[in-house]
């Protein structure tokens, strides 16, 4: 039996720690786990019931670092979180920046100047700099060196040097200057202090951190904002009266009231009233939608017009809303292949990067530049290396950008999901509630010769409104839109050949033409043109002959076309999949502009036509909503559902669309690429700026202060990089 566990992490620094982490709760038998460094969980499964959810935490805490199974609400604290870090960071800006001064200004450099520096110095390391060195202690302890480690060998090294040359050297000595040269350069290391540098270096990679921690709370704001979406309390219709509760006491079967401007309290069925519900904060789409009697609404979602009594059909985790959040939640804990590959780099980085520190030492010390030079070579290199922003690279775009999908109704389900968006170059459409409503519309009214299209029409629609045959529906439903439909008498259905009944005086007929019933030759010209596009033609008679035709078909989606031409620019290859007659088929790919259709497929052939196109060498991407697509949503290299689907579609596809409509597609693929785009470009920029920065520092060419503050900007610039996803906008209309 597989169980999933998420536990919240405490105590990570970088994502060197979350590797060691990972690595631990990977060794232990049927565990295999993910920890992501910007969300601080781990998302572990295990296979072997003997390992429980406390032997993880013990394996956590014994790596040195805190575990917990999460809370069901978010915590009130999370705004903040970086309250301690913030005043970390000022008190050690106030008591560095006359440390700098002093160091940089030599005419300001009175007698005693670098005692002064060292009173103030000495606080800023030490406490300052303590959450380094305290992570780095832990790892230490447990044999293991993370990032925290080099900024605290930089920075100790450079103020314990500091001190050596104070009390034992000639720095200490009265009337001691020193120029500051803040440029790439080789000094000769001649009596020079580093207490700048070991001070400047812990504000800046303390501001870098505390800027991170903000701009990763940012990040997953959306998160946030979609759990914080839901009504707190609503009024449940209890013995003929209503009644408040919290909304976590509501139970399915209830019965609630939604007034005009109130949230919809969970997932239901409208049974009394009708009104406009805006579901934009779960879809993207502005445009409220009208709902009745017997029509599902979501919790969440906000009532803009009429009283509604709705009836709960899913409550607490299994609402739409608490599944979109469950969703989101998965991906960005998960990991993409780029991210692994950064992940086993930071792994290795660090003891690296110490024998780099050491080997420049000793070269320097060698080659008889002075211990001074050496030292501060060293020490360079040990502060510039800190991969940090190697670290964020992945994780920050991965959660700004699931966010933002799922506030544009956009659910990706996992991380490996983007590498798929990028390799994509066909796209199978199921037709049936993907490219086409799903429902029976009507979609032409052709009049005979002296008749009124919409006396034809309304006569029509008040025989039909009898019937519940879905043809029939369709034809009511237009009719009823255009007015009030008149009283029938004698109505009567006959199967496979239509329904009549007497409509103010008048024996109308709608459906096949009844023996003897004349029909024009225009009106037959029309009925074989509309059959020929896949339309089910309808005849409207009475006195014996034919007034008029109805033709009636699943009408495609208004968007439909621009979405098919939208993925065609994407570098796909549109491929319409469908059940229906070739007839249909060829008719709806024409109206949408798809070349290829294939016709008459059964749900296991369209699994068959899915792997024919891979077999080909295709790589494809499968949109569809129903139940008979979940097995080709599954095979497909890409499965989107639409929400408007089944669970089972939805539970089968790698990325889910809340909104019902094939643009939301288009904006998936845009999003998912453009967030890869994000990711690879982090770590392009991370990983350069490492590779670029390490030979100056050992060349001697780098002083640790513009190191330190080049290593903590370099991490600030991933994650606002990462942040532009924020303002990534849906091409569908409406979409935010």
């Amino acid at each position: 039996m597989t169980n999933l566990v998420e536990l919240e992490i405490g105590g990570m620094t970088c994502a060197s720690c979350a590797s060691r982490i990972e690595k631990k709760l990977n060794r232990m038998d049927g565990v295999s786990a993910t920890v992501n460094y910007a969300t601080e969980k781990a998302a572990v499964t295990v296979t072997d019931p003997a390992v429980s959810v406390a032997d993880l935490i013990a394996t956590v805490e014994n790596t040195g670092y805190t575990a917990a199974v999460p809370t069901p609400e978010p915590e009130a604290e999370t705004p903040r979180e970086a309250d301690p870090l913030r005043t970390r960071l000022l008190v050690s800006i106030a008591l560095t920046v006359p440390v700098v001064v002093l160091a940089m200004v030599p005419a300001w450099q009175f007698e005693y100047w670098q005692w002064l520096s060292l009173t103030l110095a000495a606080p800023v390391v030490a406490w300052g700099g303590l959450p380094f060195h305290r992570a780095a202690w832990v790892n230490l302890r447990h044999g293991a060196a993370t990032m925290d480690t080099l900024v605290s060998m930089g920075t100790l090294a450079a103020f314990g040097w500091s001190v050596w040359a104070l009390f034992f050297g000639t720095a200490g000595e009265p009337g001691m200057t020193h120029p500051f040269r803040f440029a790439i350069e080789r000094g000769d290391g001649s009596g020079s202090i580093y207490l700048e540098a070991a001070a400047g270096v812990t504000v800046f990679i303390l501001a870098g951190r505390y800027f991170e921690t903000r701009a990763k709370r940012r990040a997953g704001a959306a998160l946030r904002a979609l759990l914080e979406l839901g009504a707190k309390d609503v009024g449940v219709l209890r013995g003929g009266a209503e009644v408040r509760i919290p909304v976590a006491q509501l139970a399915v079967g209830d019965r609630f009231v939604v007034r005009p401007g109130e949230k919809v309290a969970t997932d239901g069925v409208v049974e009394e009233g009708s009104s406009a519900v805006d579901a934009s904060m779960l879809t993207g789409e502005s445009v409220p939608v009208e709902v009745g009697a017997g029509d599902a609404v979501v919790g969440a979602t906000v009532n803009a017009g009429g009283r509604l009594v709705v009836r709960a059909t899913r409550v607490g985790a299994d609402t739409q809303l608490a599944q979109m959040a469950t969703l989101v939640e998965r991906a960005q804990t998960g990991k993409a292949q780029v991210q692994r590959l950064a992940d086993r780099i930071s792994g290795v980085f660090v003891p690296i990067v110490i024998a780099i520190a050491v080997g420049t030492l000793g070269y320097w010390l060698g080659t008889g530049n002075g211990a001074t030079a050496a030292f501060t070579a060293a020490v360079a290199v040990l502060i510039i290396a800190c991969p940090c922003a190697l670290g964020l690279a992945t994780p920050t775009a991965l959660l700004v950008g699931t966010g933002r999908g799922a506030q544009l109704g956009i659910l990706i389900k996992g991380p490996e999901v983007l590498e798929s968006t990028r390799t994509v170059d066909t796209v199978v459409l199921d037709k049936t509630g993907t490219v086409t409503t799903g429902q029976m519309a009507l979609v032409d009214v052709t009049a005979g010769a002296g008749e009124d299209r919409d006396e034809v029409l309304r006569l029509a629609g008040a025989v039909e409104a009898g019937s519940e045959h879905p043809v029939a529906r369709a034809i009511a439903r237009a009719a009823a839109e255009r007015g009030a439909l008149p009283p029938v008498e004698g109505f009567r259905s006959t199967q496979g050949v239509g329904v009549e009944g007497s409509v103010e005086g008048l024996g109308v007929t709608v459906g096949r033409p009844a023996s003897g019933t004349r029909v024009p030759d225009d009106l037959a010209a029309v009925m074989r043109t509309a059959e020929a596009v896949g339309r089910t033609a309808v005849v409207v008679s009475w006195d014996g002959r034919a007034r008029g035709i109805l033709a009636v078909a699943d009408a495609v989606k208004p968007t439909s076309r621009a979405a098919v031409a939208a993925l065609r620019r994407l570098g796909l290859t549109p491929v319409l999949l469908t059940g229906d007659n070739a007839t249909v088929a060829k008719a709806v790919a024409a109206e949408v502009g798809i070349d290829e259709a294939v016709a008459g497929v059964l749900p296991a052939g369209k699994v068959d036509v899915v792997k024919r196109l891979q077999d080909e060498g295709k790589v494809v991407a499968m949109v569809g909503d129903g139940v008979n697509d979940a097995a080709a949503l599954a095979q497909a290299d890409l499965g989107l559902a639409m929400g408007t689907g089944t669970d089972v579609a939805i539970e089968a596809a790698d990325l889910t669309l809340v909104r019902g409509d094939l643009t939301a597609a288009v904006d998936a693929i845009r999003l998912s690429r453009r967030t890869l785009r994000t990711i690879k470009g982090n770590l392009f920029w991370a990983f350069a700026y490492n590779v670029a920065a390490l030979p100056l520092a050992a060349a001697g060419l780098l002083n640790p202060m513009i190191a330190g503050g080049a290593m903590a900007l370099s991490s600030v610039f991933v994650v606002s990089n990462s942040l532009r996803l924020r303002g990534f906008t849906g091409s569908a209309p409406g979409s935010r």
